[in-house]
């Protein structure tokens, strides 16, 4: 008898935005049905929770799965900033009714720069262009440094100089450096390329910061979910189900 792989919870920010909330459903149906693909005999089960915002929360989403069954939580969280490293962290060690153990955040990966550089052309990105990389920014210097991180590596895929901006709890903010990237290159469009995973407050937020374009968040919703995260998705599942295992 084969034994069940364990659930694969993911765990979301959370938002208030709609839109939001539509993008980051459609990448969890789609890490579903994917699962089941990949793991056809061990028929994983796959729930969608939040840290923080929405409900359900953590220890609910936990709870919604069968007495016992195992489970891999994977934050669908760009950077390994505080909710990975406290929030995540004591939620799955003070679950006490089944073993959970905590993935790796979706960044910094080459996939996600292969989509920010979609969404740069999807924009209309030219050559003169100054792209700056919006982020939303951590207090958590590991957080900063994935950021710092996802520019090096959007740069080599798109061989041209990345600028850096944060939208809270780091520096430069995003204004400052839009203003900066103008400032250097007057005449120039100033691109920015939005890192963040789906609609909602922070991309609100870089749309204002002065830019004469910005980009679609990696999720889009109502439109197909970027093949590339949901690989992510299950590549940061299948390692640390695997390391469950040893």
């Amino acid at each position: 008898m084969t034994t069940p792989a364990p659930a694969l919870v993911g765990i979301s920010h959370g938002t208030s935005s709609p839109e939001g909330r539509r993008a980051v459903r459609a990448l969890h149906d789609a890490v579903a049905e994917a699962l089941g693909t990949r793991h056809p005999d061990a028929a994983p089960s796959a729930r969608l929770g939040h840290v923080d915002v929405e409900q359900p929360d953590v220890p609910a989403t936990l709870t919604s799965l069968s007495r016992g069954e195992p489970a891999v939580v994977v934050p669908l969280l760009l950077s390994a900033g505080y909710h990975v490293h406290v929030d995540l962290t004591e939620a799955v060690e003070a679950t006490v009714d089944r073993r959970v153990v905590l993935s790796g955040a979706l960044g910094p990966d080459d996939r996600l720069a292969t989509v920010l550089a979609r969404r740069l052309a999807e924009a209309g990105v030219r050559n003169d262009d100054t792209v700056v990389l919006s982020v939303a920014g951590s207090s958590d210097a590991r957080a900063v440094r994935d950021c710092h991180d996802m520019r090096e590596r959007l740069a080599a895929v798109t061989r041209r100089d990345i600028r850096l901006g944060f939208l809270s709890a780091a520096e430069p903010l995003l204004p400052e450096a839009v203003a900066q990237a103008r400032a250097d290159a007057s005449g120039a469009r100033v691109v920015v390329a939005s890192y963040l995973l789906a609609p909602g407050y922070f991309q609100d937020l870089a749309e204002t910061a002065g830019a004469d374009v910005v980009t679609d968040p990696l999720l889009v919703p109502d439109a197909v979910t970027p093949p590339e995260l949901v690989e992510i998705v299950l590549d940061r599942y299948d390692a640390a189900a695997g390391a469950m295992r040893e």
